[in-house]
């Protein structure tokens, strides 16, 4: 199983978002010098949440800071972009980093209605402006000329300059919070980023997937290269022992998702819009018992190496929880790499 670092920075006031974007650097730094397979990137605005804002933009800069580390979006907010503008810039990302993007991709949060109103984008047309940009970018990075006369685009395109460095694209992935969005992935035998969710849930739907593509034809060797190209997103402090990691993992991460919701809430009072009912589960990924691995090295690593027995690729972590300082969290991070990892590798006690 890989192992990667998901980088969602909060900045708590304006004041503070330069310092934070540095720290957002040193933590890129570190994960490469670490060797972490990847870091990962996400795109959410005007709340201070995530302090870099637009992952494209900043992705341009990690690659220009780094040299070996996979860069990948969890995810891009498709919906959000103009198809032909974002094909043009990952194909000039993928360049600058020598192949090393994975573009994750999906129509944008779920509940967070101010991304949309701030781009003047009806959020009920989020799914289908993502499923028709989507089409957009690959067919546009085939390096033909592209005519496309669509619900939201009517495009004539002479050709995409420059063309990807990777052939023909760099790697494209789909997140799939919920089960149903899974198995339509599982169906095109296509592989997919999952949300936080406990090891049990995990097992279950890593089953159904399985389950799915072989009712579509897939052989066992097809989906077990399926599976390994796909990643499952946890949060993760780790200290010297249960408790230590206990008394500043729970309340950070506490925090974080009060935070977190704080915009959201302000406006649905306010205005009485949102975007419908959260998902089935939402609410068991901010009770720290079903969202937060937290706990001493052994403890830890236990709880990944039931993830990795799942057969998932790789796991996503984001080890700087909310407003967490830079200092603790590079801790745990290095505690994680240097204590963690190397129990995984041999048999635990039982």
């Amino acid at each position: 199983m890989r192992f990667s670092n998901f980088l969602f920075p909060e900045s708590r006031s304006p004041a503070t978002d330069g310092a934070i974007l540095d720290e957002v650097m040193q933590e890129i730094r570190l994960s490469e010098h670490l060797n972490f397979d990847a870091v990962w990137l996400g795109e959410h605005h005007f709340d201070g949440n995530c302090c870099y804002v637009d992952p494209i933009t900043f992705s341009a800069a990690v690659a220009m800071a780094t040299s070996r580390i996979r860069i990948g979006y969890a995810v891009a907010q498709t919906s959000l972009h103009h198809p032909i503008r974002l094909a043009e810039q990952l194909a000039l990302i993928d360049h600058l980093s020598k192949g090393r993007l994975i573009v994750g991709l999906g129509r944008g949060t779920n509940y967070n209605v101010y991304d949309y109103e701030g781009f003047g984008i009806d959020p009920a047309e989020a799914q289908a402006r993502f499923e028709e940009a989507e089409d957009i970018m690959l067919r546009a990075w085939t390096g033909e000329p592209l005519d496309h006369d669509g619900r939201f685009w009517q495009l004539k395109v002479p050709a995409l300059r420059p063309g990807c460095y990777t052939r023909p694209h760099p790697f494209v992935i789909r997140s799939a919070s919920g089960e149903a969005s899974m198995v339509a992935l599982a169906k095109q035998a296509r592989p997919f980023l999952m949300s936080v969710q406990t090891n049990a849930v995990t097992r279950q739907r890593l089953s159904l997937y399985r389950q799915t593509m072989a009712g579509a034809g897939a052989d066992e060797a097809g989906i077990a290269k399926v599976l390994d190209q796909c990643w499952a997103w946890r949060n993760v402090y780790v200290a010297g022992t249960d408790a230590e990691a206990e008394a500043v993992g729970i309340p950070a991460f506490i925090a974080m998702h009060e935070q977190r919701a704080a915009m959201r809430n302000r406006i649905a009072q306010e205005r009485a819009v949102g975007m419908g009912q959260e998902r089935p589960g939402m609410g068991n990924r901010i009770d720290p018992a079903q969202g937060l691995v937290c706990g001493s090295p052994a403890t830890v690593a236990e709880q990944m190496s039931e993830l990795a027995e799942t057969g998932i690729g790789g796991v996503i972590i984001t080890f700087r929880l909310g407003a967490m300082p830079y200092e603790v969290a590079s801790e745990s991070i290095r505690l994680f790499m240097s204590k963690v990892v190397p129990q995984m590798a041999r048999p635990l006690a039982a």
